[in-house]
């Protein structure tokens, strides 16, 4: 027997890749037979036998003794005379077995069966990586910056498995260095090709319910439920959270002794304001606490259109909108709900619309878009949110805010 000790040399992918031996052996006579099959047309009659322990295999073809000229499947079949010259007693209707070498397939063949392989090796590689992957879709994972392109981070964790972190998932503040270790949640795997494509996300609102989890031990344990996440990344969040325990805070819990349990939370995502809220089945109460620091005078639901008219005091206006409009929207995703702010004494105010002779009806439109649709209402924000909050530039703002302060002082 001709010792090919093909399986030591591919040795490599067994120790860098976790592949078993057995799993091996199973990829190398997948592989044999397809050459076989490609050579001979046919493999059912040939027994590949792989010993692992020493690296060797042999590949035996077995045929039915025929008459000289009685051959018609020349893979099936063999002629007598051809036996003989194998073994010189064989006779005809009995069976042979041939050894068959790597060599008889060929130089091409060999080369092919090599690379088919290598292949056969990474296709199963690349299969166990998404597995393990998939089973990951939602958790924290931790790995180190590789390669910083313009539209991704490359990351590589402690096996060398690629991770990619796009522009889009990143918190805009996020600034990272080669070899800096990231955290951030396996939000999809994907193959692409027979490649897993593994995406992390460092904005979605899962990836903050899992800081939660593993930074509140009363989150972790259960004791607190995470009952909706909403997030403007960078900038703020607002958590609702409860407890079916009577005895448990679930906000004191989840912030600590002035901020001590979340700040860490905090720094992760880049300085994010975070408000933690207790969360409520009365809905007036749970849109109330959703739109502080402001303090709500009433609230008018309609649940069908899913709309909340929140009557507030005029200084408080401001507070519910938040820098950017951050807070009026947060708190309309976290509620399910469209807000609509209005402010007490509003018969004093007067819409928007009744400027149109002065005021162009995009810029109005601008306005109405971010929630501003009377004078005061836009009166009351400083110029630097209405340019944050509106597509308009500065210049057009100051003129607008000078035609409307012209009505007020008449």
């Amino acid at each position: 027997m001709e010792n090919i000790a093909l399986i030591d040399s591919f040795s490599e992918f067994k120790d860098e890749k976790l592949i078993d031996r057995v799993t091996l052996m199973a990829i190398l006579e997948d592989v044999l037979r397809n050459a076989l099959k490609k050579k001979y047309g046919d493999d059912d009659n040939f027994d590949i036998i792989i010993n692992p322990d020493k690296g060797d295999l042999e590949i035996w073809r077995n045929r039915i003794v025929v008459a000289d000229d009685e051959v018609e499947e020349p893979n099936q079949e063999i002629a007598l005379s051809e036996a003989q010259k194998i073994e010189p007693d064989f006779e005809v209707g009995e069976d042979v077995a041939e050894e068959v070498k790597l060599v008889d397939l060929g130089r091409r063949s060999i080369l092919a069966l090599r690379q088919n392989l290598i292949s056969k090796i990474h296709e199963h590689d690349n299969t166990n990586i998404y597995k393990q992957f998939k089973e990951l879709e939602g958790e924290i994972y931790s790995a180190e910056v590789h390669h910083i392109r313009h539209r991704a981070i490359i990351l590589l964790d402690d096996e060398g498995n690629e991770i990619i972190l796009p522009k889009d998932k990143q918190i805009p503040s996020d600034f990272f260095r080669k070899g800096e270790n990231v955290r951030g949640i396996i939000e999809s795997v994907e193959l692409k090709g027979n490649k897993p494509a593994i995406i992390m996300s460092r904005t979605a609102p899962a990836f903050l319910e899992k800081l939660f989890e593993q930074e509140i031990p009363e989150v972790f344990d259960g004791l607190i439920t995470i009952k909706n996440v909403v997030r403007i990344p960078g900038e703020k969040a607002k958590v609702a959270v409860d407890s079916y325990d009577d005895r448990i805070d679930p906000v004191g819990a989840c912030v600590g002794m002035k901020g001590s349990r979340i700040h860490g939370i905090v720094r992760e995502l880049g300085n994010e304001n975070i408000d933690v809220i207790n969360y409520t089945n009365n809905l007036q109460l749970f849109i109330t606490r959703a739109l502080s620091p402001a303090r709500v005078t009433s609230i008018k639901l309609d649940e069908e259109n899913k709309r909340a008219e929140v009557l507030l005091k005029p200084e408080e206006v401001s507070k519910a909108i938040g820098r950017g409009g951050h807070n009026i929207r947060l708190a309309g995703k976290l509620t399910g709900y469209e807000i609509d702010v209005f402010r007490e004494g509003a018969e004093e105010d007067v819409e928007l619309t009744e400027f149109s002779d002065e005021i162009e009806g995009w810029i109005i439109d601008e306005f109405s878009k971010a929630g501003l649709d009377t004078a005061k209402s836009v009166l009351e924000q400083d110029v630097e949110d209405l340019v944050k909050r509106t597509d308009l530039e500065e210049e057009t703002i100051l003129d607008v805010i000078r035609i409307l302060k012209e009505e007020f002082e008449e």
